[in-house]
């Protein structure tokens, strides 16, 4: 009797669904940002508000790519298809430079608390995991 050790094992799972869900709440994120919700003005006093209302169109878009890059990604890594990882470095990229804009060039990056910074670090180190994930889980032929 042989064993597929090309099958994913629970790990993975844990890795793609938890991955999922922090970049559905990076969706969230977007989206609340993008229609300027009621819950989305509330986190942000008026000042801050301006600052974020008025982003670059790029940056916005690097934040579009990010999230629905790095959302589908997740899911084609959960169906164990190899396209996650093109994905992945996608949502990486759009990261860096949302991430770079963020801490070099906004104007309103002296309003950031500890939160937000810690925010800005998190969010391309979980993204160089993810695509660094997806590419181990490809080599090791988990997907197709």
């Amino acid at each position: 009797m042989t064993t597929d050790t090309n099958k994913p094992n629970s790990i993975f799972w844990v890795i793609g669904i938890t991955g999922l869900i922090w970049n559905l709440m990076g969706l969230d994120g977007y989206i609340n940002q993008s229609y300027q919700t009621e819950r989305f003005k509330s986190m942000y006093s008026e000042e801050q508000l301006e600052i974020i209302l008025n982003l670059p169109p790029w940056v916005t878009a690097a934040f579009a790519v990010a999230v629905f890059s790095s959302v589908s990604a997740c899911i084609f890594l959960l169906l164990k298809k190899k396209i996650a990882k093109t994905f992945f470095i996608i949502g990486l990229l759009a990261a860096l430079v949302q991430t770079t804009y963020n801490l070099f060039i906004n104007p309103g990056r002296n309003m950031f608390g500890s939160i937000e910074y810690a925010m800005l670090i998190m969010i391309p180190i979980i993204s160089v995991f993810l695509f660094w994930y997806s590419k181990k889980c490809t080599d090791d032929g988990m997907l197709s």
